[in-house]
């Protein structure tokens, strides 16, 4: 990995890839590839960097992409305007689910431990209650979870699986549900609580990650920072960035100690040089190996 520091000690960042992504979005490291997925929304692009060569590929989708995950047999699995979609690995794609509502749009993602995605909706003029959680089993079968969200953003589950934390931005909150029956398999949450709230002036949560302590790190979009917060909730570090919008964040490289960062520059009228960019924060923690889609 070669970059540029910044920042003070305990909270210095590189730029892993200078970039002008409209809404750069969805860090997800593929240990199978070794490199990081990461998608720019709004130009419809998916893309791929291998931190040991430099190494970026770009792929362009159809219509805009709101996350993208590697699939277990190879290939990626795409939460897209209109539906879930594949990519074989010889590049060939397919609709898995295709439900398109006008309006409205895919956004964050996430794979739970038995492999599903956990895709969300929301509207493009981000309309209270006109967004969506579902769960998208590896054979295409669409389980609603929640369909009262407005934008629908980061989700992630406990080390241990019995827990699941999830974020509607216009709330302010990061949210925690106890995951019940057999897992994630059932689709069923109950218990939503705060974790934590995100003051006001400070930002709004975007998307998250969750650490090997069970920690939750959490992109602050109109923030400029990410902030870990402890399984009580307590906040106990920040990471200030230069760039106000910063959308969300995962560990990978080896040892998945490296916290990548996604950025935007959609909607500044001046926007800092590395808006856009691709952060990342070497030794900032341990992340978890995250789960392919079983699909």
């Amino acid at each position: 990995m070669v970059g540029t520091a910044y920042g003070s000690a305990g909270t210095a960042f590189e730029v892993a890839v200078r970039a002008e992504a409209s809404l750069g979005e969805g860090p997800t490291w593929d240990p199978a590839t070794n490199r990081l997925l990461w998608i720019d929304i709004l130009n419809s692009r998916v893309h791929t960097y291998d931190p040991a060569t430099g190494r970026r590929t770009v792929r362009r989708t159809d219509q805009h992409v709101g996350a993208v995950k590697p699939r277990a047999g190879g290939g990626l699995v795409l939460n897209l305007r209109d539906g879930i979609g594949l990519l074989d690995p010889d590049d060939t794609f397919r609709w898995l689910h295709r439900e398109a509502v006008p309006g409205r749009r895919a956004n964050d993602a996430a794979v739970a431990p038995d492999g599903s995605l956990w895709a969300g909706t929301m509207r493009y003029d981000e309309a209270p209650g006109g967004g969506t959680l579902s769960r998208v089993g590896g054979d295409g079968t669409v389980t609603p979870v929640l369909d009262d969200v407005s934008v629908s953003n980061g989700t992630g589950w406990s080390p241990d699986g019995r827990l699941m934390y999830y974020v509607d931005t216009p709330t302010r909150r990061v949210d925690v549900f106890d995951v019940c029956g057999t897992g994630p398999a059932d689709g069923r949450i109950t218990g939503r609580r705060p974790l934590a709230t995100v003051e006001d002036g400070a930002g709004f949560p975007d998307g998250l990650c969750v650490d090997a302590e069970g920690c939750v790190w959490v992109a602050l979009w109109d923030g400029g920072a990410v902030r870990r917060y402890t399984p009580s909730g307590a906040l106990d570090r920040v990471i200030p960035l230069p760039v106000p919008r910063v959308t969300a964040c995962a560990f990978g490289g080896p040892g998945l100690t490296d916290l990548y960062i996604t950025t935007a520059r959609v909607g500044l009228t001046d926007p800092h040089p590395l808006a856009g960019s691709v952060l990342v924060v070497p030794d900032a923690g341990r992340g978890v190996a995250q789960p392919a889609f079983a699909g």
